[in-house]
Parts: structure tokens; sequence; C-alpha cells
């Protein structure tokens, strides 16, 4: 009896230890400890995507980690808010635009780019492609303001590839044109 009792006491610290580790207390907020690490690095990278996409919003958006959970329901610590600096208000990244979402992500993978290198002693990302997304920019400031930043890249040590049919890019210095033809295959036009 002794030996059950002790083990029953044993077994419930362990199980609560379990629970608290695993986020699943319930009544409250639901945070793994899994989770609550990689939160530190997740609030880099985005700290480094702001920088970005300050520049491409025109100092409209900054992106938030939300850090608690809608009425302590599920899991929760990797979620994250735009701030609208022109209406002072906070919402849900799933709320943005097209092109507005694709400067965000832009922004969030150079923003992990940056902090892998920072962080990876020695590692260094010279190439990047981006593959379409554009089209979802108005023509205007938001494209030139995501080129802008996309040259900014490209004139130190990396090398950033543009994948797109948008017809204003057209205009970047170097390219490699790939046209269809008529008859079936392709062909490339590489202009320097």
């Amino acid at each position: 009896s002794g030996k059950i009792e002790s083990l029953t006491e044993e077994f419930l610290w362990k199980k609560s230890l379990s629970d608290t580790i695993g986020g699943k207390i319930s009544g409250r907020e639901k945070l793994s400890l899994e989770t609550y690490v990689q939160t530190a690095y997740f609030d880099c990278i985005i700290e480094r995507a702001n920088e970005r996409l300050k520049i491409m919003s025109k100092g409209k958006y900054e992106l938030k980690r939300r850090v608690s959970a809608t009425r302590n329901r599920g899991q929760f610590g990797l979620d994250l808010d735009v701030r609208d600096h022109y209406n002072d208000s906070l919402r849900d990244v799933k709320s943005l635009s097209g092109g507005e979402k694709f400067m965000a992500s832009l922004a969030l993978a150079l923003g992990l780019s940056d902090e892998i290198q920072q962080s990876s002693g020695g590692v260094k990302l010279d190439t990047m492609f981006v593959d379409e997304g554009f089209g979802s920019l108005s023509q205007g400031d938001a494209l030139d303001n995501v080129i802008r930043v996309l040259n900014e890249l490209s004139q130190g040590s990396k090398l950033v590839g543009i994948i797109s049919h948008v017809e204003e890019l057209k205009k970047i210095d170097k390219q490699i044109m790939v046209k269809k033809q008529p008859t079936g295959g392709s062909t490339v036009e590489m202009i320097i």
C-alpha cells in the first residue's frame, strides 16, 4: 500500500511536469516548452523581417508575434499579427491583401536568412530565388519598394533571382529570358 501511494505520488508530479512542458494544462494558455524556445528565435527573425517590411510598405506595416491565445484554446506562440501604423490597428496577418502578404512573406524569408547567417557562425546564404508573387503587387510604389529591397541585397555579395511574368520587371539590368516558341520548346536569351 505504501509502495502504491509512493508510485502514485511520483506519477502525479511527473504527469504534472509533462503536461506543463507539453502545454497541456487545461484552463490556461497552451505554450509547450518547444514552442517557448522557438519563440525566442522567431522574435529575432521578426525583428530582422521588420527592417525590410518597413521599407517595402513605406512604414505602414510591422509584424508582431501574438503573445496570447484566443480564449485559452489551442496552442499559441508562433502566430503573427500585423500592426497597421496608418490606422493604429493590430490584426491577424491573414487579413492582408495578396500583395501585402507577398511583402510580409518576402520580409520573413529575408529575416530568416539574416538570422541564420548571424547565428550560425560562418554559414553564408549568397543566393535567393523569388518565384512569382510580384503580380499581386500593385504597379508603382509597392512593386518599386520591393525591387529596391531586392536590389540592395544584390549590391553586396548576394545573387537574387526573380522568376516572374510581370512586365515592369523587364527593366532589371541582368536577365535570363525564357520564351515559349509556337512550334514547341523554348528559347533562352541572356541580357547582361
